[in-house]
């Protein structure tokens, strides 16, 4: 079988989209030295809009008006925009860009938790306990029980735990009641983010007036906006198309990497020891609960069961 252009541009596309969200948490550190965390989600999701709202227009695709489409696609922005939006950028002034990407890698866990829950088409297989179970003792690794002093960074430890479950819900809420929806993707997303930039803006008197802004905190502002909360969703859904959508969750394996990397490179942030070895649990619960650790013939990426949750991650 030739091999289309598509195809070839896939790994690319899946390779930015690694960058895009790994980064993400890094962007978010730099813009905190002059941005408050609520002006950072006004933001992004502001660029992100206009970005979205570019490729509606270029793609000619049409805005659906049902009141309750929109109503929704309100309740997703909220849960999968605005109020992790919120929580990661308040965690990060008190916890390292690294240590955040860590904790984002537990979003396909508490997907799952909240499908076997919530979905009738989901149940808790043994799979999915397992993974449950390594991932839940993952997170206790990363938090340190044992160090000397949590008082200073467990309520944003717990933000972020926050945020990932807000991810979850989000996830399952939009496979229930927007599964079937014959609307682009692009287009959802497009009215999600505007959703979430109206909310915010609608808070601007509270928010207060932005200084001049240096040039690495405007650009980190263009790339988690532009980037990471527009371009990235175009290339999710393409990595999705030809890969499966359990194939292109594989990019929650990458992100934390990215994201440490970038914080050690770039910030000098410090990595204590137990937070890579509870994040490789977590990633060993995120592939027992998609039964990769089992030893039973793989089923293949494009044969993805009907039940299974969304697995996309935005950041």
């Amino acid at each position: 079988m030739p091999i289309t252009r598509a195809r070839l541009g896939t790994p690319v596309q899946f390779g930015l989209l690694a960058l895009a969200w790994g980064s993400s948490f890094l962007f978010i550190k730099i813009a905190l030295t002059e941005l408050s965390p609520a002006q950072i989600v006004a933001g992004r999701l502001l660029l992100g809009a206009l970005t979205l709202g570019v490729l509606v227009l270029a793609t000619r695709q049409s805005i659906p008006r049902e009141l309750r489409l929109w109503a929704h696609l309100a309740v997703v922005s909220v849960l999968l925009c605005v109020l992790p939006f919120l929580l990661f950028a308040w965690a990060e002034t008190r916890l390292s860009s690294g240590l955040a990407s860590i904790y984002n890698a537990t979003t396909p866990l508490a997907t799952t938790a909240f499908a076997a829950a919530l979905l009738r088409t989901e149940r808790l297989t043994r799979n999915r306990l397992t993974g449950l179970l390594l991932g839940f003792a993952g997170v206790l690794v990363i938090i340190g029980p044992f160090t000397a002093d949590l008082t200073g960074d467990l309520p944003a430890q717990l933000a972020c735990l926050g945020a990932t479950t807000s991810y979850g819900l989000a996830f399952v809420y939009l496979r229930r009641f927007l599964g079937d929806r014959d609307v682009p993707a692009v287009t959802m997303a497009f009215i999600q983010v505007t959703i979430g930039a109206v909310l915010m803006l609608l808070t601007t008197p509270f928010l207060g007036t932005p200084g001049n802004l240096s040039p690495p905190v405007l650009l980190s502002m263009i790339a988690l906006g532009a980037v990471g909360t527009g371009l990235a969703y175009v290339w999710n859904t393409a990595v999705v198309r030809d890969w499966g959508a359990t194939n292109a969750a594989a990019v929650t394996y990458v992100t934390p990497v990215v994201g440490v990397l970038l914080g050690v490179l770039v910030l000098a942030e410090p990595v204590a020891w137990h937070q890579p070895v509870g994040a490789a649990l977590v990633l060993l619960g995120i592939l027992a609960a998609h039964g990769r650790l089992s030893r039973r013939r793989p089923i293949p990426a494009d044969a993805d069961p009907p039940g299974d949750p969304v697995n996309e991650v935005r950041r």
